[in-house]
């Protein structure tokens, strides 16, 4: 009866797992699908530190097994000691000199791959005409989304970041309030974003995001700042630098006109109660105390991680507490004249909002 019962626990422990692990593998946010040349470096490592993880334990278990098979009772009798090691130099000589060798297969590359990952020094390059080589992206991160400021290029834009493919692309990595962690799990490790100091590192991405299930990748706080800390996500579109180079364009030009009657009224309603706190143009070298939302109609979630569409859109804006707790974006009634936002006004902005766009 006992036995029947721990087998029907270990199957439905197997069952769970299986459908918790069907998640795992996804182009767009697995660090088991590298995107780049930073992320391979880093799943080689992973590969190389896993083999020699088995091979301890293969090693261990032929013993182990060894032992029992070779002095079991029945083979050896019940009064037979196996002969004892115990202070043997020879031995202790080898479990000691293996495990050292083991470390030192593993330091190697990682040391290696350590420094190779943290040269920034072309962050700073330029051509002939003093222009920079590489793109740079400042990001910055609040309770609870990001920011990310091209500081080279003379545009901001937020929660989802833009990069070209093919070729290095240079962080400086701060935070605004909390210690938070910037992740992008397909392209690299994680970097930590502190108040008091600026860190730097690299990414690398292969190809374009648009072929992709949702057309970007996925980005994450991978440290623990709040009570939304899970929620705060980011999006990375990856593009050809032809493309990139468009787009660029686009930013440093984007002049948003509201289209139809109803947009017009979201934005008069948005120049009175929220313009303080958003910029609508991605031309700038500093982000306002919100979120940029120049480019809001062409993301694919609402604060990240809602869905893009205008009833999510009039949920969030009527009560981000609710379903961002502890951000810092004001509640209706502190903007709007001590009053919520009726149904009318919730239309006008969400029509005002989804067509902030360059690339429609």
């Amino acid at each position: 009866m006992m036995r029947g019962l721990k087998k029907w626990r270990l199957f439905s422990l197997l069952a769970a797992l299986t459908i918790f692990l069907s998640g795992c593998g996804e182009e767009y946010l697995s660090t088991l699908t590298p995107a780049g040349q930073v992320g391979r470096d880093q799943f080689n490592l992973l590969l190389l530190s896993s083999a020699i993880m088995a091979l301890v334990i293969i090693v261990v278990v032929i013993i182990y097994v060894v032992a029992l098979v070779k002095f079991r009772r029945k083979k050896v009798g019940e009064d037979v000691i196996p002969k004892q090691v115990e202070g043997s130099h020879t031995l202790e000589i080898v479990w000691t000199v293996i495990p050292i060798l083991l470390l030192i297969v593993l330091a190697i590359p990682t040391v290696y791959y350590t420094y190779k990952h943290a040269d920034v020094a072309a962050m700073d390059q330029v051509d002939e005409d003093g222009n920079k080589t590489n793109v740079t992206v400042n990001v910055k991160a609040s309770l609870y989304w990001w920011e990310f400021e091209y500081p080279d290029l003379g545009i901001v834009t937020a929660q989802e970041l833009v990069v070209p493919t093919d070729e290095k692309v240079y962080f400086n990595l701060k935070a605004a309030d909390v210690k938070h962690s910037f992740w992008i799990p397909t392209a690299g490790g994680k970097m930590d974003t502190n108040v008091e100091n600026v860190n730097q590192f690299y990414l690398e991405f292969d190809d374009a995001s648009a072929s992709l299930e949702q057309g970007v990748f996925y980005g994450k706080c991978a440290e623990l700042c709040g009570p939304s800390h899970a929620l705060m996500d980011f999006k990375v579109k990856t593009l050809e630098r032809k493309d990139f180079n468009a787009w660029v364009e686009t930013m440093k030009t984007s002049e948003h006109v509201a289209d139809g009657e109803l947009a017009t009224q979201g934005e008069e309603i948005f120049n009175t109660s929220c313009i303080a706190c958003h910029a609508t143009s991605g031309a700038g070298t500093t982000g306002g105390m919100g979120p940029n939302l120049a480019t809001f109609g062409d993301r694919n979630r609402v604060a990240g991680f809602m869905s893009h569409d205008e009833d999510s859109l009039k949920k969030w804006i009527n009560n981000p507490q609710e379903y961002k707790p502890g951000n810092l974006m004001p509640q209706p009634e502190t903007i709007n004249d001590g009053k919520e936002f009726s149904e009318d006004q919730l239309d006008a902005l969400a029509a005002y909002l989804m067509g902030l766009s360059v690339e429609k």
